[in-house]
């Protein structure tokens, strides 16, 4: 694969993912969110479980540490996360979700300080600072009202953010020969069942979804193409540039959410948010530097290594 071929790999997964924002936006109007999210990833699941069933002979959980991997990521970057994520949009655009959710990469290196030990350095606590500044220019907080739907709705995607950094950092310690594939199939499925059980438990109804053409569409592009399609590109980007580097796609997510939105839905942000989006790019920008300066070697070679 060479390096165009690599980048514009790179610059589709970001539009597909940021465009699965808008997607949920536009569902939520028919399915209630945890029952949206758990019948997206059944299907899903489903299609990556069967690309992996046909792509390698390890197309299931062998190890006691395969089955831990599945757990943690099928319960906080499946689950936890996509269940915060759908309850946080019912409150606040996608756009904007988009790009509370660009904070994860902080996140992860806030979680993997304080549990691994990882080190930070002041140009890293800078970063840090920055992402959290842009958060709460996300949310605009008003002190006359605190709880308003907007400073609710990114505080719950905020902790969408956290699951999945979290579900990332405490995967790290655990060595495993399962494909990613097997893996992400897997946790999708173990995801989908709580995030199903979760909506039963908080008293959503199946009946209560409207089976109009938009809301099939919007679940059928969610599930196939911005689900299981992405993913495989995702594959084969991350054996390519490896975890780290795969980071910044999360920061085309919220670009492709905004212009979306406009493009659809006629919603533009506001120059506070916009700045928001700029300080956590920025925060980020400090502490993975490294990362960022390979990745941008590696597109202009001739060739991924």
């Amino acid at each position: 694969m060479n390096g165009r071929v690599a980048a514009g790999l790179f610059v589709l997964l970001g539009l597909l993912w940021g465009s699965s924002f808008v997607a949920i936006e536009v569902g939520l109007e028919f399915f209630p969110p945890l029952h949206f999210a758990a019948i997206r990833y059944y299907l899903a699941g489903l299609i990556v479980l069967g690309y992996a069933v046909y792509s390698t002979d390890y197309w299931r959980p062998r190890t006691r540490t395969d089955l831990t991997l599945v757990g943690i990521a099928g319960g906080l970057m499946i689950g936890g996360h996509h269940a915060f994520l759908y309850l946080g949009q019912e409150y606040v655009s996608g756009a904007v979700a988009a790009i509370v959710i660009s904070l994860g990469p902080i996140l992860t290196t806030l979680f993997a300080t304080g549990l691994l030990g990882d080190r930070l350095t002041a140009l890293g606590a800078v970063g840090l600072v920055l992402g959290f500044v842009g958060v709460g220019l996300v949310a605009q907080p008003d002190t006359s009202a605190v709880l308003s739907s907007d400073v609710v709705g990114v505080g719950i995607v905020f902790v969408a953010a956290a699951c999945f950094a979290l579900g990332a950092v405490l995967t790290r310690p655990f060595t495993s020969d399962i494909p990613a594939r097997t893996l992400q199939a897997w946790a999708m499925l173990l995801g989908a069942g709580l995030l199903h059980l979760s909506g039963v438990v908080t008293n959503e109804s199946l009946a209560s979804i409207e089976w109009t053409a938009t809301a099939v569409g919007s679940l059928v592009y969610l599930a196939v193409v911005s689900g299981a399609a992405a993913f495989l590109i995702y594959f084969e980007l991350l054996s390519r540039f490896g975890p780290t580097q795969i980071n910044l796609i999360g920061y085309l997510e919220p670009v492709s959410a905004t212009l979306l939105s406009w493009a659809f839905l006629g919603q533009l942000i506001d120059s506070l948010t916009a700045l928001g989006f700029v300080a956590i790019f920025a925060g980020f920008a400090l502490i993975k530097r490294r990362a960022l300066a390979a990745l941008v070697g590696s597109v202009r070679g001739t060739s991924i290594r």
